[in-house]
This record gives C-alpha cells, sequence and structure tokens, in this order.
C-alpha cells in the first residue's frame, strides 16, 4: 500500500471557534465571512496570479479535530435524521480513512502584501485553524451539473423560518458583537435553518467544552419558540456557549 506526504499550504481564520458551530455544507450562511492566510513558502503573490478572476473557490483542508477518532465504514446522516446508516464513502462525514475534506467557497478578494497573502472568503463552513493543503478555481461548465443525482441530499434544506430574539437576547448579542461583529446575524441566519425545540433539561457533556459550562439541550417546537423561552441569566454567558447552544 501507497502513502502520500501533503504540506499544509495555509490555515482559515473562522468566525466559528467550535466545530459543534460550524454548518454541516458550504453556503447554507451566506454571511459567514472569513479568510484564507497562505504560509511560507507560499505565501507568494505568484502563487495566486489570475485567482482574482475567479469567483468561487474549492478548498481542500484537514479535519484536523476528529482525525484522533479514526475513521468508520458506515455513518449516521444528518440529512437522514441520524436514524440511518450509510457507507462513509457515500457521505461526507468527517470520521474517514484519510481525514480530508473539501470546501466550495466564494472568494470574495485577493490581498496581498509584502509576506502576506490572504484570500477573503464568503459562505464559509470551516472552524477557525483549520489546515488547507490545496486550493483549486471553481468551473462551472465542468462542476455545475443540474441534472446531477443525489440520494438523501437530492434537495436543499427545509425553507428558512423567521426568527426573532428577546430584548434580554438582544442586548446579550449587541454587548458580544463588540468583539465578534458577525454574531448576530450567523445566529439568526443557523437558527432560520435548524428546527429546534424548547428546553428540557440541563446536563453536562462527557467531554466539556472549553468554556467549562453546563450545555442546553432541547426537544420540541420552533426556533422562534426557542428563543422566546430560553433562560439566558441560567448559565454564565461567553461567546463560546452562545456559539454551541445556537448550533446544538
Amino acid at each position: 500500500m501507497s502513502s502520500f506526504q501533503f504540506e499544509q499550504i495555509g490555515v482559515i481564520r473562522s468566525p466559528y471557534k467550535e466545530k459543534f458551530a460550524v454548518p454541516r455544507q458550504p453556503g447554507l450562511v451566506k454571511s459567514a465571512n472569513g479568510e484564507l492566510h497562505l504560509i511560507a513558502p507560499y505565501n507568494q503573490a505568484d502563487a495566486v496570479r489570475g485567482l482574482e478572476a475567479f469567483s468561487h473557490l474549492w478548498i481542500l483542508f484537514v479535519f484536523h479535530q476528529t482525525m484522533e477518532g479514526g475513521w468508520r465504514p458506515t455513518v449516521r446522516p444528518p440529512r437522514l435524521g441520524g436514524n440511518a446508516r450509510m457507507g462513509v464513502f457515500a457521505t461526507r462525514s468527517t470520521f474517514r480513512p484519510n481525514p480530508i475534506g473539501m470546501s466550495l467557497v466564494e472568494l470574495k478578494e485577493v490581498v496581498c502584501h509584502k509576506d502576506s497573502v490572504i484570500l477573503k472568503l464568503g459562505s464559509l463552513d470551516l472552524v477557525d485553524g483549520t489546515p488547507v493543503v490545496d486550493i483549486k478555481p471553481y468551473l462551472p461548465f465542468a462542476e455545475s451539473l443540474p441534472d446531477a443525482s443525489a440520494s438523501y441530499a437530492q434537495s436543499a434544506p427545509a425553507a428558512e423560518m423567521a426568527v426573532s430574539f428577546t430584548a434580554e437576547v438582544e442586548k446579550q448579542l449587541l454587548t458580544l458583537e463588540k468583539r465578534y461583529p458577525q454574531l448576530t446575524r450567523l445566529s439568526a441566519k443557523y437558527w432560520r435553518r435548524t428546527r429546534a425545540r424548547p428546553i428540557v433539561k440541563v446536563r453536562k457533556r462527557a467531554k466539556p467544552m472549553p468554556s467549562g459550562y453546563m450545555i442546553l439541550t432541547f426537544a420540541g417546537a420552533s426556533p422562534t419558540q426557542v428563543l422566546k423561552s430560553l433562560r439566558w441569566n441560567r448559565v454564565k454567558f461567553t461567546p463560546s456557549l452562545l456559539t454551541f447552544l445556537l448550533h446544538w
């Protein structure tokens, strides 16, 4: 069996600080902006010459936060409700023999300055610090296949739902936006596409979150009802905890 060695060419800077917060697919949260910073010796303007003429890119990256868990021959895709198993190669699971992922993102700008090369990205679905191993331009004529079939993921996710925040939640979000400018927008966008339910219990995870606080889990109605029923004062409110709550 042959083996191959690859080098990291860059790193992702993203508003998603925890893997639990990342959207399931690129493009679901179009307002999620981030950056790809190329590292030496690949941080050369010549290496990205002409890239600014493309609107979208394929980013090949490493699932660095799950690779220690190894691979699994079958997984439960979220689109199937977590009740049916599929072969790992029939899914986009992070638990793969080779922990390599690919993401189609929007290229907003290419910024080159001395030894710095930064790609400004949109519609991001990568966690902060993700190692990147390659970049390829998206070619619509070859890669846009409207007649393709996709088994359990043939159609787009359910339509967005209306979301509103209580005055208490809005106040907390505004305070946090001084450090996290995209927080309110990303949170609302995610909730519009997430069918979550009101709080039924508070429990501790076997593996604690970086913030070290208790996690709220849900079961029951709509995102709007959840946001209006959350008792934020029951837990210490931190950006890390908020991100997890809004993406549970």
